[in-house]
């Protein structure tokens, strides 16, 4: 079953590069490490094979050098305490909400030399020749001696030592719920080539951006410390910790270390964390391929929360088919919640996570749909990656709760009060993506979707944008195509880009191929603009036997337009009045509702009118939008009731 997995993932995303001449470049590390848990350093060398599939000769390349950032007068150290001067406002407490990252804030300001982090390269060769390179903080650039070809495959071999810094931002040691090591970014990791050239991004804040290969990965360190990671550990009888098979007696180990020898296919990234005092779950989710669900946390004595860690478990273990279903089959064998880090943060195969939330576990694991499959370059889309996850968690969290409600609460009530409280934090509850997008218009600080991640003017503005405004552009492309074409747009999306890198063009293009509709000026108004939707009823009134019905476009964003009318018997009857732009209309929704499609509004016009041939006296209300997936910014001039 191993081998032919591998080959599949593998082997796959070739077979795709002849589609309208894409081409993506491919590398395979084989790593050997070994971590000194009394020092906190790493050594360590990398075997590189890199294949240049681009058309383009290479004449240098790049890595990225990560813990460099963990230094006092670092560029993130600089640009969290710039922010910090930013004050958004102030708590109903009287406390004074900054702008930056509270979990950065100033502390790499305050790093002493034993916690800094670093990484640095110490040698570095080209099919054997030694390389000239230059360090620039997090980047590595290295001026090659020869270039590299178009389809030419070569060999670097990196020699490399880092320092573990105190836990500031996704990885680090000896965080604050007391994990020993949560070992992201942790290696020199080649930069990402594609058609728009070299991307060796500054690690300054947040995202990221990689190389699909295949990792070899050797990780030697003292023997009490279980390893969670990426891949699939190859020497489980010999490392035991939950890992051996059923049955097998553990090999005793030699002297005072243990290596652990992990294989993962087709990813670009490879994460791992260790701790002495690791508890290891493990068991099988209920879908096709049997995937191994496993959970690696740290006991807690004092709030002892075995059961909640359990209960992630066993949700992993039920949802998995559900997201399979809607998002696409999930590929590897295996995946892992792992106890770490300072907060939730998405890597292939594994994800790292403070505590047993529900809510993180289910948005990190959607990760590995929206990043670790569908592989955006996240710091120019950061909203195709954390927008699209957010949007998922909230489907997968509606269906759990209310899937297995009566076996998660103790009794009804409970029951009731949990599901009231789901339902206003999704996309258009009260608390949800769409709220979050609102405060963004409102405080003025919005800015185009196009914005490098690292270069917004806030972190507000980025944190909305990315999640917020990202969820909202799924959850309202429903509303202009439907949500059944919507949904089968994703999983279009799936099985067309999966193992790639995707732009929002890319997206774009699934959408209309799946739904016949134009959607170009949906992405160009909604993610290059912060141009927002505002429409109104601004008349109903009788003329003769019928009712004028005048709509205003107030908002400088065009929308096709959903007009629910109620009779004063009850009934209704939808109104839809396509956007020009969209060269078509979508599908009828509800079939319980009549729908009347009327002429397309021009994008041009501020003001559509047209009569509705029912007399004035047995209309109820006018409403625009029912459903409330479109993003208008002032519902209060959305109904006309009589």
């Amino acid at each position: 079953m191993f081998g032919l997995l591998f080959f599949f993932l593998g082997e796959c995303p070739f077979s795709l590069f002849a589609q309208n001449n894409y081409w993506q470049q491919r590398v395979h590390y084989t790593i050997h490490a070994r971590l000194d848990v009394h020092t906190n350093r790493l050594t360590g060398q990398e075997h590189i094979v890199y294949e240049n599939h681009s058309p383009d000769t290479l004449k240098q390349v790049f890595f990225h050098l990560y813990w460099n950032a963990f230094q006092p007068g670092s560029m993130m150290d600089i640009r969290s305490r710039e922010a910090g001067k930013l004050i958004l406002g102030i708590t109903p407490q009287g406390d004074t909400i900054r702008d930056w990252d509270s979990r950065v804030r100033d502390r790499i300001a305050h790093l002493k030399p034993d916690e800094i982090g670093y990484d640095s390269v110490t040698h570095i060769t080209m099919n054997g020749i030694a390389q000239p390179f230059e360090t620039k903080e997090t980047i590595l650039q290295v001026h090659l001696t020869k270039p590299i070809l178009p389809h030419q495959q070569v060999i670097f071999d990196v020699d490399f030592k880092t320092q573990v810094n105190i836990q500031i931002r996704r990885s680090g040691r000896d965080n604050a719920e007391g994990v020993r090591y949560s070992m992201s970014q942790w290696y020199p990791k080649i930069c990402e080539y594609d058609q728009q050239g070299w991307h060796p991004t500054p690690y300054v804040g947040r995202e990221f951006y990689g190389v699909w290969g295949d990792y070899d990965v050797w990780l030697t360190l003292d023997k009490h410390y279980v390893v969670a990671a990426t891949g699939y550990l190859q020497n489980p009888d010999e490392i035991g910790y939950g890992y051996e098979r059923p049955g097998t007696r553990v090999k005793p180990a030699t002297g005072n270390e243990l290596t652990w020898h992990f294989v993962a296919p087709n990813v670009h990234d490879f994460v791992w964390a260790a701790d002495p005092d690791y508890v290891h779950l493990v068991d099988t989710a209920h879908n096709a391929a049997h995937t191994a669900i496993h959970v690696f946390y740290k006991k807690d004595p004092i709030t002892s929360k075995d059961q909640d860690w359990q209960n992630l478990l066993k949700a992993a273990v039920r949802v998995l088919p559900f997201m399979e279903q809607h998002f696409g089959p999930y590929p590897y064998h295996q995946y892992s919640f792992i106890q770490g880090g300072d907060g939730g943060m998405e890597y292939p195969m594994a994800t790292l996570i403070k505590g047993p939330s529900l809510g993180t576990a289910f948005h990190e694991w959607m990760h590995s749909w929206y990043q670790m499959m569908l592989g955006t370059n996240e710091s120019l889309y950061p909203w195709m990656d954390e927008g699209f996850t957010t949007w998922a968690e909230g489907k997968v969290s509606y269906y759990y709760y209310h899937q297995f409600a009566d076996s998660i609460f103790q009794n009804e009530s409970e029951k009731i009060a949990f599901l009231q409280r789901l339902d206003t934090s999704l996309p258009r509850g009260e608390s949800g993506s769409y709220k979050g997008y609102y405060a963004l218009v409102k405080s003025g600080l919005a800015e185009p979707m196009t914005t490098h991640a690292d270069h917004y003017e806030t972190n507000f503005a980025y944190s909305q944008n990315a999640y917020s405004k990202g969820a909202v552009f799924l959850e309202q492309l429903g509303y202009i195509i439907g949500d059944s074409l919507r949904n089968q747009t994703l999983l279009n999306y799936y099985w067309q880009w999966r193992f790639k890198h995707p732009t929002p063009i890319d997206f774009i293009h699934v959408a209309e191929q799946t739904s016949g509709l134009k959607l170009d000026w949906y992405l160009e108004y909604w993610i290059y603009t912060t141009k927002t939707i505002d429409y109104a009823i601004e008349q109903v009134q009788p003329e003769g036997n019928a009712t004028r019905i005048v709509l205003r476009r107030i908002g400088q964003m065009p929308m096709p337009i959903d007009l629910l009318i109620t009779f004063q018997n009850g009934k209704q009857q939808l109104i839809y009045i396509p956007l020009d732009l969209m060269f078509g209309t979508k599908p009828q929704e509800n079939r319980a509702i009549p729908r009347t499609v009327l002429p397309a509004w021009r994008w041009t016009d501020p003001v559509y009118e047209f009569n509705l041939p029912i007399s004035f006296t047995q209309i109820r209300s006018v409403q625009i939008d029912p459903s409330k997936r479109m993003a208008d910014i002032d519902e209060s001039n959305n109904v006309y009731l009589k």
